[in-house]
């Protein structure tokens, strides 16, 4: 009996814990390797948009199927192996060596001319909806900023209130959001010293944990607390429908701090020799401090049984 491999996908992870789809390609594929006298040694299960090369769970299997782990390989659709030409490129190079690639819902053969020409139809149709699909989701989001909407998860210190709806503000996070702002602006605590103080204030992340270091300099520097909404990767600035958290001027005094800007020195503490530091011509305090410092010394070495 040969010895296949079999590999599912669905585009969403959603899609993946409602599950109904995966059940579906993985039923299909069960019957036709009964069919067929095929054994499947190992399924390969994906919950990742295809939009995307490089799937980690296809590629961990392309990799075995090289090693030879493997007699051949089961798909439902062709679209479901690829629905961008790159990873439609790579299984072709394995059909090309010989590896026998089979598609549970499509009678296609690839060992033929004709049968490969249809299949490579199929592989383009299925890249430009992938296309067409990315490029209708990107005008949804860019709608949804210019109407005001942040489309993606609520920053620390907002809730998510459903699709298509400005984001409000959480009572419980919001009034800890402000207070970390206001602290970091007298320029009294760096990040290390805020992350502390935050924690002990009880603010946490939205799953609950506490708020690293490198999530307080995300907080500190998004201008969505003041109404604004940007987009890291583009830079990109849209005005929000949100209400705003921080007055204006708070926000601006923050990014003064952040880029050293200001005068602000930090937590500052006292040093028993700081004189001497500071001035090394007086002498006086120098010779006075040393004098107090050796007497405590004495003291305490006389003190001690």
């Amino acid at each position: 009996m040969r010895r296949f491999f079999a590999y599912i996908r669905v585009s969403t992870a959603k899609q993946g814990e409602q599950g109904v789809s995966l059940q579906e390609q993985r039923g299909a594929i069960e019957r036709y390797a009964s069919r067929n006298g095929i054994e499947i040694i190992q399924w390969f299960e994906e919950r990742e948009t295809a939009a995307k090369r490089g799937r980690p769970i296809f590629s961990q299997m392309l990799k075995l199927i090289r090693q030879g782990k493997g007699d051949g390989l089961i798909i439902h659709k062709i679209d479901r192996s690829a629905r961008n030409l790159r990873d439609w490129a790579d299984l072709g190079e394995l059909i090309d060596q010989g590896v026998e690639v089979q598609f549970a819902n499509e009678g296609v053969d690839l060992n033929s001319r004709g049968g490969r020409l249809s299949a490579d139809i199929q592989a383009v149709v299925a890249s430009d909806y992938i296309r067409n699909l990315r490029e209708e989701t990107r005008k949804g989001f860019y709608g949804r900023l210019k109407q005001g909407v942040y489309p993606l998860p609520a920053p620390i210190g907002y809730r998510d209130m459903g699709p298509g709806k400005p984001k409000e503000l959480d009572p419980i996070r919001a009034p800890l959001v402000r207070k970390a702002f206001e602290l970091y602006a007298g320029g009294g605590y760096n990040l290390h010293a805020l992350k502390e103080e935050v924690a002990r204030l009880g603010l946490r992340n939205r799953n609950n944990g506490a708020i690293s270091i490198t999530g307080l300099s995300v907080m500190l520097n998004n201008p969505f607390y003041i109404g604004i909404i940007r987009l890291k990767r583009t830079g990109e600035t849209f005005e929000g429908g949100h209400e705003p958290l921080l007055p204006g001027p708070l926000f601006q005094r923050v990014q003064a701090v952040l880029q050293g800007k200001t005068n602000a020195k930090g937590i500052r503490h006292a040093f028993f020799f700081a004189a001497c530091l500071r001035v090394p011509a007086v002498r006086t305090p120098c010779a006075a401090n040393y004098r107090r410092a050796t007497s405590i010394t004495v003291a305490t070495r006389e003190a001690v049984p």
